[in-house]
């Protein structure tokens, strides 16, 4: 593994950054009085020791268990438990490495990695792990009865009575995180995260990392790469999230903004929405096309229409559902994470048009929608909100995301609120952000380039201005385009993967500039 680093270019690129935008507040974090002290890395904490078995769950696959510290102030004192898993090398005798993988969410179950491409699941060892407080790594849990949960989280309010009523649902399980959860609550930062893929890093044998991360696993690469930065292999980010945003803001004032809301994310989804119903309009395939219609303007008079009355949609088992106005945008969001489900999504906003209509009646069961989670992966209620709150500066008054979710609705209708309102639990979440966690520098200087990875066509939930920003932002990196919507490349491009798999069997950057066009377009049969 180090020879096959040491190869790469030693060159290293000033960060360019955009004029102005930065202040010593946004690198040092809030409490900076002068120059910022040294991170806490990993402070002598103990390389666990992996003993590999095969998985009974999970044929193919290897597990293990690590030990990590609770604290890194303190890394002889209480253990955090947790569970890894390797997709072993198709081809061990001419294995190149380990590369390491995480889902996003974030609170995403990583231990079973996919193979990433075909062509780095027969050279390396592909190891996930389950971040401290997910899956079966030591467990974040609030709730203790059925049904308990972040209301927030699920849907968004619309209206002063909703309103209040998801801020009471929302202190009240914030009371219970406080009184359940345990000291877990406040160590579940990313960079208590990126401070165990070091452990784990030397407890396979790597003297640098390689990684692939999508979705928050990106924020958690650009961590490890300037809390590590002299360990950094290939370290490649898809669908990327701007850490300056994620932790603090660029401006000392956006500290206090929920950051759900400094994020933009709504206008991601936005911008992928109008990607979708422009490539609607141009197909004959898309069933919510009608020619001459003005798709943006069908799509919002359905959500008028949605917001006075729901939809009740017959269920194959004869049972029904009901679309609400805050169904109908969720769903729309889930199904513009990959232009792979365009055509069902159409067909769920066609069926739900007609539905709509005065005079209309339910007589066939709906199509399947969209995906029940993003490419991100799914995860816990807790877990997410236990690593953005621990991250991320907010407001303590929960009544300000009213009027932050009304201007993020101005960009994105519905996306707006939804993304502004996930975040509400931070106002009062206990113990405030972690003293651990990582607010900058960001620039600091890596032992190998970075890969960013973004989609320009629109994400719904990192937008492609991230990819570019961050792309300037780090020391050394290149950024890499897919031409199309959605959250995340890797798996859409047969270029994407083709840059994959040279940068991280070779150390080969893709040309700067570069623009890979998708394999299908959005309404093309998948394979």
């Amino acid at each position: 593994m180090q020879q096959r680093h040491s190869a790469r270019g030693t060159a290293v690129l000033v960060a360019t950054l955009v004029a102005g935008s930065l202040t010593p507040a946004a690198f040092a974090g809030p409490s900076d009085a002068g120059a910022a002290p040294a991170p806490l890395r990993t402070n002598g904490a103990a390389v666990p020791a992996l003993d590999w078995a095969p998985c009974e769950l999970a044929p193919g696959y290897e597990c293990a268990t690590a030990e990590v510290p609770l604290s890194y102030q303190d890394p002889a004192g209480e253990r955090v438990r947790l569970a890894v898993g390797r997709l072993p090398a198709v081809d061990q005798e001419h294995k190149l490495g380990t590369i390491f993988y995480n889902p996003g969410g974030p609170g995403g179950s990583g231990r079973f990695a996919p193979e990433l491409t075909p062509d780095l699941h027969q050279r390396f060892d592909i190891v996930g792990f389950d971040p401290r407080g997910v899956g079966e790594s030591a467990g974040l849990s609030c709730f203790t009865e059925p049904g308990d949960g972040f209301q927030a989280m699920d849907t968004f309010p619309v209206t002063p009575e909703q309103e209040r009523a998801v801020v009471e649902d929302t202190a009240r399980g914030v009371e219970q995180c406080a009184r359940n959860a345990g000291p877990l609550l406040n160590h579940v930062s990313t960079a208590n995260v990126a401070r165990d893929l070091d452990l784990l890093r030397a407890a396979v044998g790597e003297d640098r990392l390689d990684y692939y991360g999508i979705s928050y696993g990106s924020h958690l690469g650009t961590v490890y790469a300037n809390l590590f930065p002299e360990r950094v292999g290939s370290v490649a980010i898809d669908a990327v999230a701007d850490p300056i945003e994620w932790t603090t803001g660029y401006r000392p004032e956006a500290a206090a903004e929920p950051f759900s809301f400094r994020m933009g994310a709504y206008g991601g989804a936005q911008r992928a929405l109008r990607t979708f119903l422009d490539a609607c309009a141009a197909d004959e395939r898309c069933a919510f096309r009608e020619p001459g219609a003005d798709l943006l303007g069908k799509y919002d008079a359905l959500l008028d229409r949605l917001l006075i009355q729901p939809v009740t949609l017959p269920q194959p088992d004869g049972t029904s559902r009901e679309i609400t106005y805050q169904t109908a945008v969720i769903r729309t969001w889930r199904g513009l994470n990959s232009a792979s489900v365009s055509t069902m999504l159409a067909q769920f906003l066609q069926q739900l048009h007609e539905l709509s209509l005065p005079g209309a009646t339910a007589e066939r069961a709906p199509v399947v929608p969209v995906p029940s989670a993003p490419r991100g992966g799914a995860a816990g209620e807790e877990q997410m909100l236990g690593v953005m709150c621990n991250d991320s500066s907010n407001p303590h008054d929960p009544r300000v995301w009213s009027d932050y979710a009304r201007r993020a609705d101005e960009v994105g209708r519905g996306f707006g609120r939804f993304w502004t309102y996930m975040s509400l639990a931070c106002a009062q979440w206990p113990g405030g952000p972690d003293p651990d966690r990582y607010t900058g520098p960001w620039d600091r200087e890596t032992a190998g380039p970075v890969l960013v990875i973004g989609n320009r066509q629109g994400d719904p939930a990192t937008p492609y201005d991230d990819a570019q920003k961050v792309s300037e932002l780090l020391s050394d990196a290149r950024l890499l385009t897919l031409d199309s919507f959605g959250h995340g490349a890797r798996g859409e491009s047969a270029c994407i993967d083709g840059a994959l798999n040279a940068y991280f069997a070779d150390g080969a950057l893709p040309a700067e500039g570069t623009i890979c066009q998708p394999d299908r377009a959005p309404f093309d049969p998948v394979p």
